[in-house]
């Protein structure tokens, strides 16, 4: 506030000048008045945090952005997978997010970078496209065991943590949820007013923490966890095992993010910074991993349970596999994180250096379940990147059933990635819990952008899939998903990667899979 203060005082100043001195100190007064009058509005706008908290001074990005576009663009980069450049990303989500049509194709072939490049991706179009559908396709999540199937939406609001974020972007993400008919992930941070204000379908999710359902001690505490589970605004359960970003290490929220309303909610003390620890006390073995998430649907009702993970070893999936089918029990979904994912709470050495990206995850648990038939009963999300109706496509060609979105859900927020997350001084009131910094995200504003990006993005999944001239995502197969791989050779997913047939590995499994699934101890990780 202190520049749009001496601005203030600068106009005062200069009209007494103008009065008592001299006419030509109007020639001050005038462009300071002016400067005042735009930081008042600023102030009073709902439409742009960053310049609800720096009036006058949060308008030199947008400047910066305007005069100096080819510098911008030089800093975001281009990704060495052939996938757009962080730059159109946050074009993209940003002209959804305003409601703007055709941002797709404005957005993606826009940049100078050279698309048709080794490892550019694409999908095949149909010579005979179908009409694309009023509504998008739901899923229906819900294995054997579960007595409350929820039908999912192809993208939903991945893992956000209250904490991690801000109360008003907690609401504000429920709240468009509620208004577009999509689930909202709470993260591990517990489940909250916040989450629950809204109206938003949610999918409670548990972390080692287990904060929410705690005793003080640190372990599970199974009555609270049945009592907050049979809110009818929980609609699923997710276990996290790992996640994406910093898979095998806990999650981190600094002391100075800590406040009273937090520390009550995660059972914390105040201003210390809580670190979750890097696995489970509930279990410690394939069977025990598989009956705990029995255990949670049970507690829950029959609400649809299941777990998330970042893919690591192939032989320690196929043991949780084994587990199942020994104990004759399902999780009802699972979630792959890619290791591509983003967080503010994972040291910089994890980041793209551990765990599986997506595209191998989710193959690897795909085949893993088909080969062990089990792949009718548990559904599959992903999540990691997912920003583009293009992206949902794709994801679903390589196994996935529907997507989560966490970093693209907080550009529609507002976001402006100023990387101070873990600092409680986010510009934009959406990764802190400083009161004042919270209060210019405007709820019912932040709310309507990220339902509009959201609907954005389904439909365009929807128009790519009646191009390809499919109906369903079910129609989705691994031919259709291209990759360029040299010069002058393009190969199909069908044929860059192995994909098994159902039942494959409990009949005569194939020899790149047979040591794996030898290996693999339903007792043992």
């Amino acid at each position: 506030m202190l520049p749009l203060l001496l601005v203030a005082l600068g106009a005062a100043g200069a009209l007494l000048l103008a009065g008592a001195v001299s006419a030509w100190w109007w020639c001050a007064a005038g462009p300071l008045l002016a400067l005042t009058g735009l930081g008042a509005r600023d102030l009073a706008q709902r439409r742009h945090s960053l310049l609800r908290n720096y009036p006058l001074v949060g308008r030199l990005p947008f400047l910066l952005e305007a005069v100096r576009p080819k510098v911008r663009e030089s800093v975001a980069g281009g990704e060495a997978d052939g996938r757009p450049h962080d730059r159109n990303v946050r074009a993209l989500v940003h002209e959804r997010a305003e409601g703007a049509e055709g941002a797709e194709a404005k957005a993606f072939h826009g940049g100078e970078h050279d698309v048709y490049g080794d490892g550019h991706e694409f999908l095949e179009p149909s010579l005979r496209p179908v009409e694309v559908p009023d509504e998008p396709p739901v899923v229906r999540v819900g294995g054997p065991d579960c007595t409350q199937p929820y039908d999912m939406a192809l993208l939903n609001v991945s893992a956000l943590s209250f904490g991690a974020l801000s109360s008003n972007a907690v609401l504000a993400l429920n709240r468009a949820a509620a208004l577009g008919g999509f689930a909202h992930d709470t993260g591990e941070g517990g489940l909250s007013d916040h989450h629950l204000r809204g109206g938003g379908d949610l999918v409670w999710e548990i972390g080692t923490g287990y904060f929410g359902c705690r005793t003080p001690e640190g372990d599970f505490e199974a009555r609270e966890f049945a009592d907050k589970a049979a809110l009818p605004e929980v609609k699923c359960v997710s276990l996290k095992v790992s996640q994406g970003a910093s898979p095998g290490f806990g999650g981190v929220l600094p002391g100075v993010k800590v406040s009273a309303e937090i520390a009550r909610e995660r059972g914390v003390p105040k201003g210390v910074t809580v670190v979750s620890p890097p696995c489970h006390r509930v279990f410690s073995t394939p069977r025990e991993l598989v009956l705990f998430v029995a255990r949670m649907r049970e507690l829950a009702g029959g609400k649809p349970t299941g777990f998330k993970l970042c893919v690591g070893s192939r032989r320690e999936f196929l043991a949780v596999c084994k587990a199942m089918l020994a104990e004759g029990v399902t999780p009802d979904f699972v979630v792959v994180d890619g290791s591509e994912g983003g967080t503010g709470a994972a040291p910089p050495e994890f980041a793209a250096g551990l765990g599986t990206p997506l595209t191998e995850g989710l193959i690897t648990v795909h085949n893993a379940l088909v080969g062990t038939g089990l792949r009718d009963r548990v559904r599959i999300g992903a999540g990691g990147g997912v920003a583009t109706g293009s992206d949902i496509v794709g994801r679903l060609v390589q196994g996935a059933d529907y997507t989560n979105a966490a970093r693209a859900m907080m550009l529609a927020l507002g976001c402006v990635r100023a990387r101070r997350c873990h600092t409680n001084t986010c510009p934009t009131g959406v990764a802190t819990q400083d009161p004042y910094r919270v209060r210019a995200l405007d709820v019912a504003d932040k709310s309507e952008r990220v339902r509009r990006y959201q609907r954005a993005t389904v439909l365009g999944a929807g128009r790519i899939m009646a191009a390809m001239g499919v109906r369903e995502p079910g129609g989705l197969t691994p031919d259709r998903l291209l990759r360029r791989v040299g010069p002058s050779s393009v190969r199909s997913y069908a044929e860059l990667y192995e994909w098994l047939a159902p039942g494959v590995l409990l009949a005569e499994p194939p020899p790149s899979w047979a040591a794996d699934w030898a290996a693999a101890d339903p007792d043992v990780f």
